[in-house]
């Protein structure tokens, strides 16, 4: 039996579905691979020229000491996403929650999920969502949504130009509501709410005694917080199905390996399960 094969038996076993999903799932999108400083700076020449890696961009300082070049970059993706079609294979995991109880666990930021037509209460965004702002005085504002919110960013300095998104209460300046690198002031009650509905679902399966599969789809090793949830959910039945095309191994040598992009594999799956 190879690793399609497998994994699709996986899925037929299954009472319930959980989706847990990394960087890896956008990029059948068009969305740019941030694998390493090499593949950050082919999305974005700009910053090679000023040697700023995406670590270093990503850090929630650069909208206290310089918000045009943090809103620049923020700015910047904020628009990206809002133009971003979800490739084919969120309509592939779209169909199977409609077969399967369904939740997503993701670590992107982009809301591609949403986009592509999941019910905002079936998706944790661990790391937060860039759809969402928060006040960077944190004057007691609650997160709220960034429709019709943008940034003027000059694509050549990719700096932002006033005025900036601000605060709707006290006029302040606004900042994504993401978890960025270091980040101390990041408001984490719209995802913590998220997370506690997600393990309220999962202790309501274990306690029903359904099984669950877990299809974990482009979640890398170097922030390993997809991988690590994708494992622990599914450490008492092994079905877990790894799709990622540098880092597909299973570490408890139970569930299927598939070294492919994502909606390649995505569909490959769905045309077994048919």
């Amino acid at each position: 039996m190879n690793e399609l094969d497998r994994a699709a038996e996986l899925l037929r076993g299954a009472d319930a579905l959980l989706v847990c999903a990394g960087a890896g799932m956008g990029v059948d999108s068009g969305l740019p691979d941030f694998r390493g400083p090499e593949g950050f700076w082919r999305a974005y020449p700009p910053y090679r020229a000023l040697g700023l890696r995406f670590e270093e961009l990503a850090d929630p300082v650069h909208f206290a000491d310089d918000p045009e070049l943090a809103w620049g970059f923020y700015g910047h993706r904020l628009d990206l996403y809002r133009s971003t079609v979800p490739h084919d294979g969120f309509g592939v995991l779209l169909a199977w929650a409609r077969r399967w109880p369904a939740r997503v666990f993701t670590s992107n930021v982009d809301g591609q999920f949403h986009r592509a037509g999941f019910a905002a209460d079936v998706v944790a965004e661990c790391h937060g969502s860039i759809h969402h702002l928060q006040c960077l005085d944190n004057c007691g504002q609650p997160v709220w949504p960034a429709d019709g919110v943008s940034a003027r960013v000059d694509p050549v300095t990719m700096r932002a130009a006033a005025p900036l998104p601000s605060c709707p209460a006290c006029g302040g300046l606004a900042r994504p509501n993401i978890l960025m690198f270091g980040d101390l002031s990041w408001d984490p009650a719209r995802t913590q709410a998220q997370l506690d509905s997600h393990t309220r679902w999962l202790r309501s399966l274990r306690a029903e005694g359904r099984r669950l599969t877990v299809v974990e789809i482009g979640a890398g090793t170097a922030v390993p917080t997809v991988r690590r949830q994708a494992e622990l959910a599914s450490a008492s039945s092994g079905a877990l199905v790894r799709i990622n095309l540098h880092e597909p191994e299973v570490r408890h040598g139970r569930g299927a390996e598939i070294a492919a992009r994502a909606a390649e594999a995505l569909r490959a799956l769905d045309e077994r399960l048919h």
